[in-house]
């Protein structure tokens, strides 16, 4: 059976606790910085549960707030999470080649980083029954944080949600920090970033003249091709990621 079996199901569902779990503290944020914005519960949970990507949502709230075009909305979401069009390639190389089209999509909309992990380091076939169990899970572990981060935006103190919503920068903070002790290649890049977000912001024409969703894009495109060209990553480096793909 090119869908695999109920018993699949029920291990991606166990598999997919801990993604739950993580995502219900990351998602509150977002559920926080979105009712901020003046968005609803109905309206923050349905774009969670319509995007599942926290760069991507993050990000957009800005543009949101702000009555940004949707071509620049739709720009800025293209750039940031084109890497799962790559993960999707990836994890398309696991699956059957009987397994149909229908099947491939409903996988796709699970791509995440976290899923995409856990789905390349199953050992054997990736079946659907198991992504699903997968997405299931980590998506109401999204959508529920959004939920309770949105009504608490609604009932809780102003102080206490501006104290709350310091929790996406610790996010971050804790997402480059590791890295960028590591290597100093990831260490440039995060310095670029900071320097010229700063330039858009601060300088005369250009704080005036580009709007803050451009600015993200600028800066994602510009210092993501330098450091490709500057710092590519070596084959001996991308070995490694290679032997732990599992078989497939």
């Amino acid at each position: 059976m090119n869908g695999g079996s109920w018993k699949d199901f029920r291990q991606g569902l166990a598999d997919g606790v801990p993604i739950c779990l993580g995502y219900i503290a990351v998602s509150f944020a977002f559920g926080i910085e979105a009712s901020k914005i003046g968005m609803t519960t109905f309206q923050a949970a349905m774009t969670s549960l319509l995007n599942v990507t926290s760069a991507g949502q993050f990000s957009a709230l800005e543009i949101i707030a702000k009555n940004g075009s949707f071509i620049e909305l739709a720009i800025l979401q293209f750039i940031i999470n084109l890497r799962y069009m790559l993960m999707s390639c990836a994890l398309s190389q696991k699956l059957n080649s009987g397994v149909g089209t229908l099947h491939r999509m409903g996988i796709s909309y699970g791509v995440t980083d976290e899923i995409f992990a856990l789905s390349v380091m199953k050992k054997g076939r990736l079946y659907p029954l198991y992504s699903y169990g997968l997405i299931v899970v980590s998506v109401f572990g999204w959508v529920f944080g959004t939920v309770l981060g949105a009504y608490s935006g609604q009932i809780l103190p102003q102080r206490l949600i501006s104290c709350l919503g310091l929790a996406i920068y610790g996010m971050f903070i804790a997402i480059i920090i590791p890295d960028t002790r590591t290597s100093r290649a990831v260490m440039a890049v995060v310095l670029s970033a900071m320097g010229l977000s700063t330039v858009f912001t601060y300088a005369p024409v250009l704080k005036d003249y580009v709007s803050s969703g451009f600015r993200i894009i600028i800066i994602t495109v510009v210092v993501a091709a330098v450091a490709a060209v500057v710092a590519p990553r070596k084959d001996e480096e991308q070995a490694p990621e290679k032997a732990k793909g599992g078989e497939g």
